[in-house]
């Protein structure tokens, strides 16, 4: 019987191995170069006018766009007596490949969701390739509102590759001419799967030969949620982690690479180990606000350990609160639709910023005729070429070109980080449902696995933490006095958690033998049914050495920036230079929904930080006016504010 926790290691190291060989090495540091903006883009079921296509992708590319994710969804008011091509036929192929003509023409690009809205769903899948859980293969797989409405699809089965490979075979048949020309990518938004209780054929047994008992007891008995259970249910969420690793984002990732394309996914909400499913794909991406900004260093941290160059995020969903899409008679439209400040989407964005996000995706630009706003998307931004009612004209080129200079900085060179922080994520997987607190604000949030509310300490911040796992530990070096974890390289490493598995444990002994500076906050304890007999011993070994500590003062270096209540700030270091950005400290406290003109609030603030680099320390003050972020730059010779600015203006609606 094989650890819970190597099982995982195995099957992610396998996967990062293959695709690594297959690219030959390639990084894509030529995705989303000029660090402009996309948006996605709503493309309401119906006949689509390729004068249009053209019309709206100039609009884009004059307004400070870099590019487009097109979207196909349902009918607009889900008429369904609006007449469309089918989903993937010939007719609908002919706009789609027209508009990455166009967008390759202007120097635009052109990303597509891999399907019709999401999950992944098909009107023509077969029965037996559907998502199902233990107790129904019928009720959780099937969505009615997608591009062929009414006709009802049926969900992707995510813990089944060959079922995945099926689906694949009729997208990229369907949509294989446009990904010619410039590099595409496809695109796979967050989870949105049922999750409790999902299954797929052979899970059981493949349970069994992982763990020495069966599960299906606990599943029939719908017992797995309760708190008696936690050992149990961290059993099943490892071995449900490796399907999805090994079924889904692995030949997403694959498949991306077969097609001369490029894979983007927010792997949000999924019932896996986030941070090593951030690492199979090309392009990790977050979103906000339905997620913390701080959720953003989750992918950051993927990003540093694989070397991905880019981090996107789906930006503003949501952001003053969701209302159903039946509101308004299938028209929808969130809060202040229409009436967005500005200034409340550039806390959002700085807060992304400071949390590793380097490229915005706008959430985003509905299909219509320029000059028109008759088509909404319920949860989006409403950016339109009509000036009168909506997020356009100078502000919103000036807001994309704001944008655009912050991310060209965050591009250099490659994050900075001095320390190691070990991801909870046993923690999550032994924990329940969120509590009613959480649920009632964000009802689609489900349970502790998804590790929204995580953060890496506070007191510590200014060594701009990174988080590290299992996976990544287990091929971990400690050499020439740093901890050497994937392409990242620290001083030290700091674990704050109540479970950790057995094979992690044994991986820090190891390095902190080599002389690896350790602070173990907390003691841990092992999670999952099969306990190890000399766990406990692990840990007294562990504390016994004396570059291990219960606090931090083990950790004798500087931190590159010291002060009191210091903003979020994100570092990348370029060869001998850093550039810092520290967000307004407004941004640090924003959170689903934002208040409207929430940013007005801001009257200015400063703080006083010391930076200790190059072997010297310079005393600076961050003199932050009102609405305002700083970008320092910090270079052998010393410190220099680089001027970004851009104060957002007041907008209708206040």
């Amino acid at each position: 019987m094989k650890s819970c926790k190597s099982l995982i290691m195995s099957v992610a190291a396998v996967a990062v191995i293959a695709l690594a060989g297959a690219c030959g090495g390639r990084k894509d540091t030529d995705l989303y170069k000029d660090g402009k903006p996309y948006t996605r883009w709503w493309w309401f079921s119906s006949y689509v006018d390729k004068s249009d296509v053209r019309d709206q992708l100039v609009w884009l590319k004059e307004h400070g766009f870099g590019g487009v994710e097109i979207a196909w969804i349902y009918p607009m008011f889900l008429d369904s007596t609006t007449a469309h091509p089918d989903f993937l036929s010939e007719e609908w192929l002919e706009p789609v490949a027209y508009a990455k003509r166009v967008a390759d023409s202007l120097g635009l690009g052109c990303d597509y969701t891999y399907g019709t809205l999401w999950p992944f769903s098909d009107i023509n899948l077969p029965e037996g390739d559907g998502t199902r859980t233990y107790f129904d293969s019928v009720k959780v797989a099937t969505r009615k509102r997608t591009w062929d409405h009414p006709k009802v699809a049926r969900i992707l089965n995510h813990l089944d590759s060959k079922a995945f490979w099926r689906y694949a075979d009729r997208m990229n048949k369907g949509l294989g001419p446009a990904y010619k020309g410039s590099k595409s990518g496809l695109f796979v938004d967050s989870w949105e799967v049922e999750t409790r209780y999902i299954w797929t054929d052979g899970f059981g047994e493949k349970f069994h030969e992982e763990h020495g008992y069966a599960i299906e007891p606990y599943m029939e008995s719908r017992t797995l949620m309760e708190d008696s259970c936690s050992d149990v249910r961290y059993d099943y969420r490892c071995t449900l982690s490796e399907y999805v690793m090994r079924e889904f984002y692995g030949p997403f990732a694959e498949n991306a690479r077969r097609t001369g394309t490029f894979s983007r996914s927010q792997c949000g909400g999924a019932p896996t180990d986030l941070l090593t499913a951030f690492t199979l794909v090309d392009v990790p991406e977050t979103e906000a606000i339905l997620y913390e900004p701080h959720f953003s260093k989750i992918a950051a941290s993927a990003a540093t350990l694989a070397s991905k160059p880019v981090v996107t995020s789906e930006t503003f969903t949501c952001m003053y609160g969701w209302t159903g899409l039946s509101y308004m008679n299938g028209r929808g439209q969130s809060p202040h639709q229409g009436r967005e400040q500005i200034a409340d989407l550039k806390l959002v964005c700085d807060a992304l910023f400071a949390n590793g996000t380097n490229q915005i995706i706008w959430h985003g630009f509905p299909f219509n005729k320029v000059g028109r706003s008759d088509n909404w998307f319920y949860t989006t931004c409403q950016v339109s070429s009509d000036e009168e009612n909506n997020l356009s004209g100078d502000a919103l080129t000036a807001f994309n070109d704001y944008m655009a200079e912050v991310s060209r900085f965050m591009r250099k060179g490659s994050n900075y980080t001095d320390l190691a922080v070990y991801m909870p994520l046993e923690d999550a997987w032994m924990g329940g449902e969120y509590p009613d607190e959480v649920t009632s604000k964000m009802k689609w949030a489900e349970g502790e696995y998804e590790l929204r509310y995580i953060e890496t300490p506070e007191a510590l911040k200014g060594m701009q933490p990174m988080w590290v796992n299992g996976h990544f530990l287990s091929g971990a070096e400690f050499r020439g006095g740093k901890l050497h974890c994937g392409d990242a390289v620290f001083s030290a490493l700091y674990s704050e958690v109540n479970y950790m598995s057995y094979q992690s444990l044994a991986d820090i002994l190891r390095l902190a033998e080599a002389g690896l500076l350790v602070c173990l906050a907390t003691l841990p304890e092992e999670p999952g049914v099969n306990k190890h007999a000399d766990y406990q011993a692990l840990v007294d070994r562990l504390l016994a050495l004396p570059n291990v500590s219960r606090d931090a003062s083990v950790f004798n270096g500087k931190p590159l920036f010291e002060g009191e209540d210091l903003p979020d700030f994100w570092c990348r270091r370029d060869g001998e230079n850093l550039y810092a950005f520290f967000a307004n400290p407004l941004s640090a406290t924003v959170s689903y929904p934002v208040e409207y003109g929430y940013a007005f609030t801001d009257t200015g603030s400063t703080r006083e930080v010391v930076v200790n680099h190059h072997g010297r320390s310079d005393a600076f003050t961050l003199d932050f006016r009102p609405m305002e972020s700083i970008l320092l730059e910090i270079t052998p010779e010393g410190l220099r504010q680089i001027g970004l600015g851009y104060i957002p203006p007041k907008l209708r609606g206040l």
